[in-house]
Parts: C-alpha cells; sequence; structure tokens
C-alpha cells in the first residue's frame, strides 16, 4: 500500500513523505476533531497537535491495522483528553437552547431553500450534537460524517464489532429523542 511505503520513507528521515500523508488525511481529521470539540478554532489547533504527535510516534506504528485507523485513534484520544480539561466549563442545557432557538428547531425537519437558512440549519444540528455525550458524538462522526465502516470503527474504539453496533443504535435513539425534543418544542 502507498500508505505504508510514505511511513517507511518518513522512518528513513524523508519528511516531505509526511507531508503527503499529512494532505491525505488532513481534511477528515479536521472534520472529526470539529465534530468532537465543536469549535471550530480549537479543532484546527487539535488537528495540527494530532499529526504532530502522530508524527513523533509513527514509529510505533504496527503495519498490522490500516493507518487511518491509527491516525483516528490518536485524534479520539486527544479530543478527548481536550474535552476534560474543559469539561469544567458550565454548558447550557438543552432547554435553554429550546427557548433561544424557538421555532428554528421545527425547522430542523424541513431541508433549508436558502443558503443563510442552511447555515443556521447547520449551526443548530451542531448545537443538538453538542448536548451528546462525547461517546455518541464520537461513534455518530465516525459512521456519517466520516463513513467508516462498522469494522474500521472497531478498530478505532477498539472494541467489539458487536459493541459497535450497540453505540452506534444508542447513540441515533438519543439524537432521535432530542430532535424529537426539539420538533416539538415550536406547538407547545
Amino acid at each position: 500500500m502507498k500508505e505504508h511505503a510514505l511511513i517507511e520513507q518518513v522512518l528513513r528521515g524523508n519528511h516531505k513523505a509526511y507531508a503527503e500523508l499529512v494532505r491525505a488525511y488532513q481534511a477528515r481529521v479536521l472534520r472529526l476533531c470539529t465534530s468532537l470539540l465543536d469549535n471550530e478554532t480549537e479543532a484546527e489547533d487539535a488537528a495540527q497537535e494530532i499529526f504532530f504527535k502522530a508524527y513523533q510516534s509513527l514509529a510505533s506504528f504496527r503495519k498490522e491495522s490500516a493507518f487511518s485507523t491509527w491516525l483516528y485513534r490518536i485524534s479520539v484520544n486527544h479530543c478527548r483528553d481536550l474535552l476534560r480539561k474543559r469539561s469544567r466549563q458550565k454548558t447550557e442545557s438543552l432547554e435553554k437552547l429550546l427557548e433561544e432557538s424557538g421555532d428554528a428547531a421545527e425547522k430542523l425537519l424541513i431541508p433549508p431553500s436558502d443558503p443563510r437558512a442552511a447555515a443556521e440549519a447547520a449551526d443548530l444540528v451542531e448545537q443538538i450534537l453538542s448536548r451528546l455525550s462525547l461517546d455518541e458524538r464520537l461513534i455518530l462522526t465516525l459512521r456519517e460524517v466520516q463513513g467508516l465502516s462498522s469494522q474500521e470503527i472497531a478498530g478505532v474504539l477498539r472494541c467489539s464489532l458487536d459493541a459497535v453496533k450497540a453505540r452506534l443504535r444508542r447513540a441515533r435513539e438519543t439524537l432521535d429523542e432530542h430532535l424529537r425534543h426539539f420538533s416539538g418544542a415550536g406547538r407547545v
């Protein structure tokens, strides 16, 4: 595989080969970080730190798994660390978000036709996702945003395929519950 050849080149001192790996995965790692951290600036910083950590640890990469799985594992662990540091900060409740969003939440169920409405809907979806637990947000991001298969997710999360399926089902149920809560807000 080309990735393994690039990794060998990096380990032999060819730092330009690592730039190719970064270019190949930069957008995916950034999307994962943005989804988990819910802050674009913090996600950009995290992505840079992740690639630096991966570079420093490249010699420990075992070629038994895909490079992407290994890189996602580093990403998930790094984002979890950042979220633990942030966990003491006060977060707004779902109810407060409902009050502030009014019937904008109900509009999520209808695809917006103009770009401004689409941006507002995307922002509201991000706010809803931020109310999910880290594990729920993580598994939904890996599956729905990153497009990883259940087997790939099992590798990233280091759990069984059955555990991935169960976690994904629970995360989707929780998300559906939050969306129902939002959609019912305008009808009260």
